[in-house]
This record gives structure tokens, sequence and C-alpha cells, in this order.
């Protein structure tokens, strides 16, 4: 896990993840993230060593932003 918590850091310190966390019931987490393209989140998903040891599936939903909170603006922008 501290492996996981150190990926985590350095996509947040690299302004691409946005949040993250476990879903309930825990089955697993989401992490959203702002990045150029599938490609490059696929990349960045081989770096975590949940993918590394086969420990998580992973499943990559794309969209795009229609609405946001106002305060999101400059980082959706």
């Amino acid at each position: 896990m501290a492996e996981h918590v150190a990926f985590l850091r350095k996509y947040y310190d690299k302004n691409v993840f946005v949040a993250s966390g476990r879903k309930v019931p825990r089955v697993g987490g989401v992490i959203l993230a702002l990045a150029e393209s599938i490609e490059d989140v696929e990349k960045i998903i081989s770096e975590d060593p949940f993918h590394k040891h086969h420990l998580a599936e992973f499943t990559i939903t794309e969209f795009l932003t229609s609405q946001y909170h106002p305060s999101l603006k400059d980082l959706l922008n």
C-alpha cells in the first residue's frame, strides 16, 4: 500500500490526479485524473504498483466535462 500511496503522490504533485478514494462497499477505488489522452492515462496506470503486481483490474472511463463547480474553472481550462 505504501508504494501505491507514493504513486498517487507523484501524480498529485504533477497536478494530474484531482481526487481519489475507496469505493463503497470497499471493492476497489476511483482516481479522477486530468490527462491529454487515454494513452497518457494507460502509461500512468502501468506505473501503479497495483497494476504491476496484478492486484487490481483497471477500467478507464473518459468523459467530457459539461458542467462543474465554478471553483474548478482554472483547473479544468
